[in-house]
């Protein structure tokens, strides 16, 4: 039997937006995309449950470095909530726990729930999640059977929008409808959908469970072209020039921090691990660019104006010089 070439990985730097596709978990469409370019690090920046769809991007080689940065952004989706099913995951996948009766609803009762969900609130995370405890995820011991209290957190939720309810109440369901809401969501970061529309379906009486979800962008990648895994693969038959053409810049993802830029010299001092004093503003993390415009990595400005390197990517290191004997 022959075995499997083993893949030459390449050092590659760049975002991919990924359009990931149902029924692969996130890290399985990372690793297939890692090997689809062959290249040697990769990371993405905020899981995707199974079900999902839609926007995953994808950071290589030195871009990985500020996949921390963008898991924090806000999102975006478009989800299907099914009404009067609770199941153990709150989505589509789970396992079945009660059914209940729909009781008759309105256009004003369904948005006077979306309200009650909609700001700042509390939200108990879903217990099959990938949230840790004791270095485990949550998921593992749900599916061990251990009993699991999860603790609400606060959450932001930008924007909880009803867009059609005429599943439910244009066709009864004796009538051949279907309990169903498609919503929009926009949230921050360590919201869960499933969360939402679980609790929106107790609001309603009925309980509910994510039927369908789709992410639609993540800042600062508001319109999104996204890349499916077909349309990868036919580009890489052409060749990797073909498919390196669908990379972003490390540049692209790093509007979210306000912008520094800094002269060669400072460049320089920089990439020697030292600070620069200077009346840097605003105070905080910051992205940090050369007089060329090309990113250097990313940097914390102190109170007083100092400028200190975080995160410097590889380019804008210098070594130190060594010294020769003759």
């Amino acid at each position: 039997m022959t075995s499997k070439p083993r893949t030459a990985f390449r050092k590659l730097h760049g975002i991919l937006l990924l359009d990931k596709p149902q029924g692969l978990s996130s890290n399985q469409a990372l690793q297939r995309v890692r090997h689809l370019f062959r290249a040697e690090k990769a990371g993405h920046t905020g899981s995707l449950d199974p079900l999902a769809t839609g926007l995953l991007p994808v950071c290589f080689g030195e871009a990985t470095k500020i996949a921390g940065g963008l898991l924090g952004a806000r999102k975006a989706y478009d989800t299907v909530a099914h009404l009067g099913v609770v199941t153990d995951t709150d989505d589509a996948e789970g396992r079945l726990l009660r059914e209940r009766p729909v009781p008759t609803l309105t256009i004003d009762r369904i948005d006077a729930a979306l309200r009650e969900l909609t700001g700042r609130i509390q939200q108990r995370p879903p217990i099959f999640s990938a949230l840790k405890r004791g270095g485990e995820p949550m998921y593992a011991k749900a599916r061990r059977g251990e009993t699991i209290e999860m603790e609400t957190r606060e959450v932001d939720v930008h924007a909880f929008e009803l867009q059609s309810a005429a599943d439910l109440l244009d066709t009864p369901v004796e009538a051949g409808g279907a309990s169903l809401l498609r919503l929009h969501v926009e949230c921050g970061s360590g919201t869960y959908v499933r969360s939402l529309v679980r609790d929106l379906g107790e609001l309603l009486g009925c309980g509910a469970h994510v039927a369908q979800l789709r992410r639609l962008w993540v800042d600062p990648f508001r319109d999104p072209r996204m890349w499916t895994l077909d349309a990868l693969q036919a580009l890489a038959e052409r060749g990797e020039r073909s498919l390196d053409a669908c990379l972003l810049p490390i540049e692209a993802g790093m509007s979210a921090w306000p912008e520094v830029r800094i002269d060669d010299a400072q460049a320089h001092r920089l990439g020697q691990g030292q600070s620069l004093a200077g009346g840097f503003a605003p105070a905080g993390s910051v992205a940090m660019f050369d007089a060329a415009g090309r990113a250097l990595g990313l940097g914390e400005v102190d109170d007083a104006g100092r400028l200190r390197p975080q995160r410097l990517f590889a380019w804008a290191c210098v070594q130190p010089q060594r010294e020769t004997v003759s």
